[in-house]
């Protein structure tokens, strides 16, 4: 079973059980002040594996289904079996790295808590787009083809926006850093994956 595949049915049913434990879900769930001052640095991941409700599973599986397929695939061929391991290194890395900027933020904040592997499902979809930035996406329900570098931008740049304006329940920052992060990731495995991404967009142009 490929990676990305397992991630999903894992993701699927730690979200499926918790949401029948409530005691669980507090368990596990992202909550700052508890990582900072109790020590329960185990949360920085468990909360990536839990969802709020049905929609906000489905639409991250769904991403990280068309999405890590691809980014999965595309690290196998440049990296053999390894591939699988770069790719689960990947994902689970991004689940901490996305949230450490709200550690900082909230360590103080008792009522902030957080769950959703939105931050990790977007260094999945950065990762795509530092491999194929030419590819076309699309907006869910938008059906007009966006080249995916141009789509990153306005997503960093939305997510950075929402992130300061704090108008909803969604974790833009994990959005923000997930994406940032995996971005980046492969570089070091491979320098010279840059220099494919700079001369694709330079083609572009």
């Amino acid at each position: 079973m490929d990676v990305n595949i397992l991630l999903i049915v894992i993701t699927v049913l730690v979200t499926v059980i918790a949401w029948a434990n409530p005691t669980l879900v507090e368990k596990m769930i992202f909550h700052a002040p508890s990582v900072a001052d109790d020590r329960q640095w185990y949360r920085l991941f468990t909360y990536g594996f839990l969802h709020a409700n049905w929609g906000h599973l489905l639409i991250n599986m769904f991403v990280l289904w068309i999405f890590g397929n691809k980014v999965e695939k595309a690290y196998m061929y440049l990296f053999g079996d390894a591939g699988h391991y770069l790719f689960l290194g990947l994902y689970l890395s991004a689940i901490v790295v996305s949230t450490l900027y709200d550690l900082k933020k909230q360590r103080h904040n008792y009522e902030y808590h957080a769950v959703g592997a939105s931050g990790a499902v977007s260094a999945v979809l950065f990762s795509f787009i530092f491999l194929y930035p030419l590819k076309s996406v699309y907006l869910l329900f938008i059906p007009i083809p966006i080249p995916a570098v141009l789509f990153g931008v306005f997503y960093l740049i939305y997510s950075s926006y929402m992130s300061k304006k704090n108008m909803d329940n969604v974790g833009h920052a994990a959005h923000f850093w997930g994406g940032v992060y995996g971005f980046l990731f492969i570089i070091p495995f491979n320098w010279d994956l840059t220099g494919d991404f700079l001369r694709q967009i330079f083609s572009w142009w």
